[in-house]
């Protein structure tokens, strides 16, 4: 194919993509009403599940009340006239975007698909499952975990007791949405690391090398948007050490099979 076919074929799968995501946001723009007061103020409600789960699990541990969070004392307000009207473009856009991700993913598959080789097509093979599958798995616990702890920590951090937390919704939003995205991406960690691999860019031995700057940054990060406890921390910390520890798995995986086709060349 030339370069404008290329292009041409790209547009087709771009516009596929942006059909998809309309969809998702005409969903998220009906149920609208659910999803802004059960779903995204959910982190600022004494009843957010995450909320109830630690406080019944302090109790289980003898710990009294230990790990409850106590309810996020926080005024909400809009101090521009399309304040709300962005807050609900924005909302229905990510979300669409959220819904339709598979979709979008296999729209980029079909384009990419025709340049790999036979083998690095059986090698690839399920990369739809697992890319949406780590994808909403990094959504909902960007939503149950790293969401409320954040709002949590913000909402009691204070410079003086005369100082009064009144956000705005536009802040409120532009600070939830993007975690939650972001950990769904975050959680495409394995894959990148494997095609990465794939490429001779990085190797298991480099991930072991830096594994312990890589573990202080995750508990620095942790430690940061979680309640000053010994649990919190480490909550938010196992999903991504489990995830880097994968893709250690995936490197040597890689490195095994590039040496054993060495060998057969050889």
């Amino acid at each position: 194919m030339s370069f404008i076919e290329h292009l041409d074929e790209l547009r087709k799968h771009l516009f596929k993509s942006v059909i998809a995501i309309a969809i998702g946001a005409v969903v998220m723009a009906v149920f609208n009403n659910f999803i802004v007061k059960k779903i995204l103020m959910g982190p600022t409600h004494a009843d957010f599940p995450t909320y109830s789960f630690l406080c019944r699990l302090s109790e289980k541990m003898g710990l009294g009340n230990n790990l409850c969070m106590e309810k996020i004392n926080v005024r909400m307000q809009s101090n521009a006239v399309t304040g709300q009207f962005n807050v609900y473009f924005n909302i229905v856009l990510i979300g669409g975007f959220i819904i339709a991700f598979p979709y979008v993913f296999l729209q980029f598959w079909k384009f990419a698909k025709p340049a790999l080789k036979p083998n690095e097509l059986k090698n690839a093979s399920g990369v739809i499952f697992w890319v949406s599958l780590l994808f909403f798995i990094g959504v909902f616990f960007g939503y149950f975990v790293i969401a409320p702890y954040t709002i949590n920590f913000f909402s009691k951090f204070s410079l003086d007791n005369n100082i009064e937390n009144i956000w705005t919704i536009n802040s409120y939003f532009n600070t939830i949405m993007p975690l939650i995205l972001g950990a769904g991406i975050a959680f495409q960690l394995p894959l990148v690391i494997y095609f990465l691999a794939k490429v001779g860019v990085v190797s298991s031995a480099y991930l072991r090398r830096i594994r312990k700057y890589a573990i202080l940054v995750m508990v620095i990060v942790a430690g940061m948007i979680t309640p000053p406890d010994l649990l919190s921390p480490i909550i938010c910390t196992i999903p991504l050490l489990i995830l880097y520890e994968v893709s250690i798995l995936l490197c040597l995986r890689v490195e095994k099979r590039q040496k054993k086709e060495e060998a057969e060349w050889s």
